[in-house]
């Protein structure tokens, strides 16, 4: 099926992405949405990644354009829904993809400079871009809003910082699908298990000394589904129904994209 957001305005944050062998959750999801027919503003804190996503859209012959911006600032966020609607006049979706860690580790150890970072720019950056859409998509009567948390929200154990920022998500997920169903602006979320992402297998290797297939090597057998990761496309097909009109009657959800690794025992 093609065309499946034909007509859409969508923005995506994090559409860069950290350098590595595969491809990153927020670019494949720019991408696949521009191949279904959507226009893609690409929002990332390092504007020559963001470009680069808008040129690859561009060149298989979907339309995108970028935009610079700190999510954690709400002046920035006012200015990517600004120059949404300068472009389009509306918004009908917006995913929000940021997200980092970094510095982690359980409740004894983090340092409060860590925790204080890593909860800003997971929930309240969520929240600060999210907040600057609601007002365009109340007004117009329809939007989707879709989450990128993750699977470490309700499973877990050893990085305490991430895990309350996307069990944060999770919630503002459900509050925000609550507080704007009656202007049939919908918000969902995504919890990615173990995925063969830039961010995750690079940044583990360089953070734990490893190379990228050991930690391949690693993580693939924790994988109840095949013994496998998922790939970012995996997360994007999932962010694609539920930004579409087919998940037209579908709200404040939480989907595992996880392999099975959140019903995972032992």
């Amino acid at each position: 099926m093609a065309g499946r957001l034909e007509g859409k305005a969508a923005i995506v944050s994090g559409a860069g992405q950290t350098p590595g062998e595969t491809i990153g959750n927020g670019r494949a999801i720019a991408l696949l949405f521009a191949r279904e027919g959507a226009e893609v503003l690409c929002v990332d804190r390092i504007l020559e990644r963001a470009e680069e996503t808008a040129a690859m859209i561009e060149k298989e012959g979907g339309k995108a354009f970028a935009v610079q911006a700190n999510i954690v600032k709400a002046a920035d966020c006012e200015a990517v829904a600004k120059a949404a609607l300068d472009r389009w006049g509306r918004i009908d979706i917006l995913v929000n993809n940021v997200g980092i860690g970094g510095g982690d580790g359980p409740a004894h150890r983090i340092e409060e400079a860590a925790f204080d970072r890593i909860l800003e720019v997971n929930l309240k950056g969520a929240w600060l871009i999210t907040r600057a859409v609601l007002g365009p998509m109340r007004e117009k009567n329809a939007g989707s809003i879709v989450n990128i948390s993750s699977l470490a929200s309700t499973a877990g154990g050893g990085q305490v910082a991430y895990e309350v920022s996307k069990a944060g998500v999770n919630r503002l997920t459900t509050s925000v699908a609550q507080s704007n169903g009656r202007y049939l602006v919908r918000c969902n979320a995504i919890t990615p298990g173990l995925m063969d992402t830039p961010m995750a297998i690079e940044g583990i290797a360089r953070a734990s000394g490893r190379t990228a297939q050991e930690v391949r090597d690693e993580r693939n057998p924790r994988v109840p589904l095949g013994g496998r990761m998922g790939t970012a496309w995996d997360t994007a097909y999932a962010a694609l129904f539920l930004a579409s009109d087919e998940a037209r009657f579908i709200t404040g959800a939480i989907l595992p994209v996880d392999g099975g690794g959140g019903v995972r025992i032992g």
